[in-house]
């Protein structure tokens, strides 16, 4: 069985309703979002169209759509909707005490070649 590696990363609080919060990490940063209901989900802060800045986008539903060109990618599965194909890594969230944690397990590593 493997291990989750939670860290702590903000007050639940601290992400407005429909915003997002930029977790930075050794190997990029991770966009943290809070829908209107409450809601949190973590994904890699990077559209995978060309890169638009996720955490800059528009949090609709269970949904944000980048800013750069209107992709829309899903908060659960990091997955482009529509006609448009990619996706986005996304990671486990938890809520604990008004906390948000990230399980670090899954944020990748990357060498210095």
């Amino acid at each position: 069985m493997i291990e989750r590696m939670w860290i702590d990363i903000c007050p639940v609080d601290s992400i407005p309703a429909r915003g997002c919060r930029v977790a930075h990490t050794q190997h990029g940063q991770i966009a943290i979002f809070r829908t209107a209901t409450g809601e949190v989900f973590a994904l890699d802060n990077r559209c995978p169209h060309k890169g638009g800045p996720l955490s800059e986008g528009i949090v609709h539903d269970r949904q944000v759509t980048c800013p750069l060109h209107n992709w829309v990618i899903g908060l659960e599965d990091g997955e482009a909707k529509g006609a448009d194909k990619g996706s986005v890594r996304r990671y486990p969230v938890r809520l604990e005490d008004g906390r948000v944690y990230i399980d670090v397990r899954l944020v990748p590593t990357t060498s210095a070649a």
